[in-house]
């Protein structure tokens, strides 16, 4: 009997039903090899080849005859095949250069000699022996540029020029080498392009700026001297992806020619699963296509890539192995010696821990753009659709540079330095629309823009606004060297100095090298600034200045600041509690005798618990709670240890019941019996960040039912997996340093009387 038919493979697997869940992950997966969604390897993939007539022309190629290329394969062995170097390198076992790529004493130099003789088959077939690991390692080995660096999205929901320059000059103080806009109104992108220009000169000057358009209306742009790089110039895998975008290798590459000729550095765009979005992948993996983008980018001349899936990402990402094969496909990119925008842009999972994931072998390799960029702005601002990164993990990002020392091109910048950037920014910016005749921005606008988080909280200019503003740049012919002009005639000389700057660089050129940055006022590329890893010791490394600039988070805790929090709250203890020394302590032979051993530091130095307790309102609690069980409580301060189970066992063998309450004043308790081993006690409140006064007054209880030589029901304090050391141990370590610092060897305990005043805790 003959087979039944099957149904076709299932393309879209689903992970589980996320659905009814609030906070749910990706909710697909694809695998379908067969149809070509596949990261590394598709069946249909050409296996490396080459061969050359005796003209020196190129017969075969990747198992393709002469006869047979479409325009892709003409341009690529025409233009990036290096015949001195093709037969050498196509000759080599792709797992030996594998190895060489890891191995730290080949150097840099020598595999891009190799790689410009290497056909897309062959360069994909290379990086598919690495692991993750190893291609991290290999980018930060063969990366042009030794300094690493970042791009910024700055874009709003509105289109405002205000908030866009705004914006621009936040990114800047940040750090970031670029910034890119783009616009939610097509017709806005003569204002985004002046708002932001302007907004990027304020504070320092060097950050590149570009404004992602139509391709045509975007050289427009250039020409006019706003932008200063281009970047969204799409390149693709295969011919009927080219055809469909009205474009050919020539076009773009005359496209490449025509930016540089006016000094405008310029970047190709292309990533995995742009073809395989447009329908036209070939059933070849996404590597293999990538691989020839990059081929034909390297034979158009241009400086770079912006590559890494980009918005082909957040579908690579569900293929298995689409997070290493972005990663390969970088760098694939910086071995053929081109600048890499590692991408990291479009947010390709919903998933804080894949996010984490991602960025991290980019943040510890360093990239020469970690990101393509870094949504500076809020995600629902980000006219890009939200990055992988966006102003709501900003400060993450940065504690992720200080917990790896490892520069992600960023630096943290004082809240009130940033408030007075912006500020100035608007005003800035103000002066050239009103100089100009473009605009009059009201004071209400500019001080809705100067706090505000994003668009949804300003009232300023509306997207119809701001394409009455866009077209009359357009249509006056307004440039930058007006803009220049008009910010020297309202007086805002820095601003314009800064922008002459940029322009400048134009007329140079220096900054068309390859991987160019400007630092300092200087250009920072691969001729100044080469990337020399050779191994340990070498390359790049954060040095001393650096270290301590990306270790200025905002909200770093010293033991200063742990003791005037506490003095904030002393006053207010004096009116609840008042403490007497009444001499030595002295053991007690009083059944009913329980005893409480608090911290030296406690209602010394520190008054409240990491709860937030008063610590007056602590021991009121342990006092009553004896109390209702028939015990007397007596309160000593230990000088000996601040150690929660020696407080504890000290108070036990000074009670006469034998039992007794330690107390640090961090709101850590236990209680102890006096014949008991340290560490082995009755009961112990050890997270005291969720203990509430009800469990302590429990305690109290407890202690005195533990006295009279019963069993009390334990008190537990219940736990929901809270990340109590994370969130805590640091403010935790400070006051415990505090506590030790008053301890003394041998001293002996001190009794306390103490008065509560009435006053409600």
């Amino acid at each position: 009997m003959a087979d039944e038919p099957r149904p076709s493979p299932n393309r879209w697997k689903r992970f589980s039903d996320w659905d009814e869940r609030p906070l749910r992950l990706d909710k697909f997966a694809i695998e379908d090899a067969e149809h070509g969604f596949v990261a590394f390897a598709s069946p249909h993939d050409p296996k490396p080849s080459f061969a050359v007539a005796a003209g020196g022309s190129v017969e075969a190629m990747d198992g393709v005859a002469a006869r047979d290329f479409d325009m892709i394969d003409v341009f690529i062995a025409k233009y990036h095949l290096d015949p001195a170097v093709a037969a050498e390198a196509m000759a080599m076992p792709s797992l030996e250069i594998a190895r060489m790529l890891v191995d730290m004493s080949v150097p840099r130099g020598e595999l891009v000699r190799l790689a410009h003789g290497m056909t897309p088959a062959k360069l994909a077939e290379v990086v598919a022996h690495l692991s993750s690991l190893e291609i991290a390692f290999a980018y930060g080995k063969m990366r042009a540029r030794r300094t690493p660096g970042n791009q910024a999205h700055v874009t709003n929901a509105k289109d405002d020029p205000l908030q866009m320059a705004a914006d621009a000059a936040t990114a800047v103080a940040f750090g970031f080498d670029e910034i890119e806009t783009t616009m939610r109104v097509a017709r806005n992108s003569w204002s985004n392009a002046v708002a932001c220009a302007v907004g990027a000169a304020v504070g320092r000057w060097g950050s590149l700026f570009q404004c992602s358009s139509e391709e045509a209306e975007e050289l427009k742009i250039g020409m006019a001297g706003f932008t200063s790089y281009a970047e969204t110039v799409s390149v693709y895998g295969t011919e009927k992806s080219f055809i469909d975008g009205d474009d050919t290798p020539w076009s773009k590459a005359f496209l490449a020619a025509a930016y540089a000729s006016r000094g405008i550095k310029m970047r190709c765009t292309s990533g995995a699963g742009s073809e395989l979005l447009m329908g036209f992948h070939e059933r070849k993996s996404l590597l293999y296509l990538e691989a020839r983008c990059l081929c034909l980018q390297r034979a158009m001349g241009v400086q770079g890539t912006q590559n890494g899936g980009i918005d082909g990402a957040p579908v690579t990402c569900t293929v298995p192995g689409g997070m290493r094969e972005l990663m390969a496909e970088n760098l694939i990119a910086v071995w053929l010696d081109l600048e890499c925008a590692s991408g990291n842009d479009a947010r390709a999972t919903e998933s804080e821990i894949r996010v984490g994931a991602k960025i991290l072998p980019y943040l510890i390799a360093g990239s020469d753009l970690i990101c393509s960029g870094f949504g500076s702005i809020l995600k629902y601002d980000n006219s890009f659709n939200a990055s992988l990164l966006n102003g709501e993990e900003l400060e993450d990002y940065l504690v992720l540079q200080r917990d790896f020392e490892a520069d992600g091109g960023l630096s943290p910048v004082e809240e009130t330095r940033i408030f007075e950037l912006r500020k100035h920014a608007i005003e800035v910016l103000s002066a050239v629309l009103e100089e100009l005749g473009l605009g009059k921005p009201t004071q209400a606008m500019k001080q809705s823009v100067a706090a505000a988080s994003g668009s949804d909280e300003t009232a300023s200019f509306m997207p119809r606004d701001v394409t009455l503003i866009s077209e009359a740049i357009h249509a006056r012919g307004i440039t930058v060297v007006d803009v220049i002009k008009a910010l020297a005639r309202r007086g805002f000389v820095a601003e314009a100095q800064n922008l002459l700057n940029l322009v400048r660089l134009r007329v140079s050129g220096d900054y068309l090298q390859t991987s160019a940055v400007v630092r300092d006022g200087r250009v920072l590329s691969a001729v100044n600034d080469p990337n020399d890893y050779a191994g340990p010791g070498t390359g790049y490394r954060v040095g001393e200045a650096r270290r301590r600039e990306i270790n200025a988070i905002r909200d770093v805790l010293t033991r200063e600041e742990v003791l005037r929090a506490e003095q904030v709250h002393k006053a207010a203890e004096s009116r609840r509690i008042a403490y007497r020394t009444a001499g030595s302590a002295a053991a007690s032979t009083d059944g009913q005798d329980i005893v409480i051993g608090v911290s030296p530091a406690f209602g010394i130095k520190l008054f409240q618990s990491v709860a937030g307790h008063p610590l007056s309102a602590i021991l009121r609690e342990l006092v009553q709670g004896i109390a209702e069980e028939g015990g007397r409580a007596r309160i000593v301060r230990m000088k000996h240890t601040a150690d929660t189970s020696f407080l504890g066992l000290s108070a036990a063998r000074l009670a006469g019941s034998g039992i007794g309450i330690g107390l640090q004043a961090k709101g850590t308790a236990v209680i102890h019996q006096k014949d008991r081993q340290p560490h082995n006690n009755l009961e112990l409140f050890s997270n005291s960040p969720i203990t509430r006064l009800e469990h302590y007054r429990r305690m109290g209880r407890n202690a005195a039912v533990y006295a009279r030589g019963d069993l009390p029901e334990p008190v537990v304090v219940p736990t929901r997996g809270e990340a109590m050391g994370s969130r805590y141990h640091a403010r935790v370590s400070l006051i415990y340093a505090v506590e030790t610092e008053m301890t003394s060897e041998g001293a002996a305990p001190e009794e306390l009387e103490i008065s509560f005043l009435g006053v409600s805790a």
